[in-house]
């Protein structure tokens, strides 16, 4: 009897470890297995999952709740990218090149490159560089810009002949003289290859020099070789050079005499933390544009927009160019950006095309190395210099956003139109070039918009 009750209590084990061993096979291998994510839910993973597959699902366990379940808190919306993110993802991964001095033929002129240096560099992604040319007897505008831009200035000087000599002493008059100027500004000096100086000295040479600064500032003086040799000034050239020759990831091309309002640099990258004022989803072609103004001869220019309005009021101040030619400077939603409120940041205020009645505006503006290039075979006494850079644009379909609180005004003194056969020659003689070659060739290669005029 008890050996037949062990045999029968085998029987019984023995079905019931196969029972167990059917469930675990079951369970285990019939069942596709589960695996926690990082989440704690349970995911079902299939080995025949494509690219094309709809993904996995969620399983919610006993003690997760599940998406009908109002104990969950909802979850936070994405926050919206910022400019910089939008526009601008390699803003933080440019290069900062060194201010090296050395020489470079570009095309028919030798150039300098950073020949005078700055004292100080910022990084690349940390500011924006105010690119502006002139040649000697216009330097005594780099004080009151580098007064106001506090931050990197790359200035393209034109010195033909003995006009280089004069800007040498010019540049180390104002580095002694403004510590400014030594501490923000680099020069790059330019000038023909038949118009060369007799000698050009080492930088360092430059640097160590000390001039007195009780003397007259050698900008002053009333020859140039430019003018006895009737030399006209190559304006693109000197615009591209000093826009080439940038070390940031941002720059404002403009001119000398057009001095900015306080802060913009600090004001302006700040912008790039907020959110775009473009309600296009993608990245669009875009510059940001600075409205410039003229004041009375004999009156301090205005640094904020508040003190500009009172000046506007009165009559003080008026939109550029307003005498000579009103329509290159009338700036879209120009009410909107005189009633828009002062305060402590910039912001766009309108998002405007070069379209009518704008196709004959030459906006200055914040832009990168992206932007077009400025035509070299166009001289500044020849006018319209600006217009076939703008063509592009607007063919390239770029947005002009506004900016609220910043500006561009002229030195002292109200622009009038006068009457300058010589000049008038030379802008018949560009108007032709204009018209009959580069018109057509920017229209093979660009191609043509119904709302874009040259």
């Amino acid at each position: 009897m008890l050996v037949g009750w062990r045999r029968s209590a085998l029987v019984r084990g023995s079905f019931v470890l196969n029972v167990v061993f059917a469930l675990y096979v079951a369970v285990h291998v019939v069942a596709p297995p589960r695996l926690v994510t990082p989440r704690g839910t349970l995911t079902l993973l299939h080995d025949n999952l494509t690219s094309s597959s709809p993904d996995p699902v969620d399983y919610p366990t006993e003690s997760e709740p599940t998406l009908d379940d109002p104990s969950e808190p909802p979850a936070p919306p994405t926050p919206a990218p910022t400019l910089q993110e939008k526009v601008y993802p390699d803003l933080h991964s440019c290069h900062t090149p060194t201010l090296t001095a050395r020489p470079s033929l570009h095309g028919n002129h030798w150039v300098l490159y950073n020949y005078i240096p700055a004292d100080t560099q910022p990084a690349c992604n940390e500011s924006v560089t105010y690119t502006t040319h002139a040649d000697f007897t216009f330097l005594d505008n780099v004080v009151p810009l580098v007064e106001r831009w506090r931050g990197p200035i790359s200035a393209a000087v034109y010195a033909p002949g003995g006009d280089f000599n004069t800007t040498l002493r010019t540049v180390a008059f104002l580095r002694t003289c403004r510590p400014l100027v030594a501490k923000h500004v680099t020069f790059h000096l330019f000038f023909p290859a038949d118009h060369m100086p007799s000698y050009v000295p080492l930088t360092a040479h430059l640097i160590a020099q000390r001039p007195s600064c009780s003397m007259p500032p050698p900008y002053l003086a009333a020859h140039t070789y430019k003018r006895a040799h009737n030399l006209t000034y190559p304006v693109n050239i000197a615009r591209n050079i000093a826009r080439r020759a940038a070390a940031t990831y941002f720059v404002l091309a403009s001119d000398v005499e057009l001095y900015p309002s306080l802060d913009f640099i600090h004001f302006f990258m700040e912008m790039m933390r907020r959110q775009d004022a473009s309600r296009v989803p993608a990245p669009t072609r875009r510059v940001y544009v600075l409205p410039i103004f003229e004041i009375k001869s004999g009156l301090r220019p205005p640094a904020t927009k508040s003190a500009l309005v009172r000046m506007l009021k009165r009559g003080s101040a008026i939109p550029f160019h307003k005498f000579v030619c009103p329509q290159c400077h009338k700036v879209p939603g120009m009410r909107e950006w005189a009633e828009s409120n002062a305060t402590d940041s910039v912001n766009v205020v309108m998002v405007a095309k070069r379209h009518p009645p704008f196709h004959h505006w030459e906006p200055i503006y914040v832009g990168t190395q992206l932007e077009p290039y400025y035509d070299e075979r166009l001289s500044w006494e020849g006018r319209s210099d600006k217009m076939t850079q703008m063509y592009v644009m607007c063919v390239l379909d770029y947005e002009f956003h506004v900016l609220d609180n910043a500006f561009l005004v002229h030195r002292p003194g109200i622009k009038r139109h006068r009457r300058d056969r010589h000049r008038d020659m030379l802008t018949a003689k560009q108007n032709a070039l204009l018209h009959n070659k580069i018109t057509p060739e920017l229209h093979t290669i660009y191609g043509k918009r119904s709302k874009c005029f040259l």
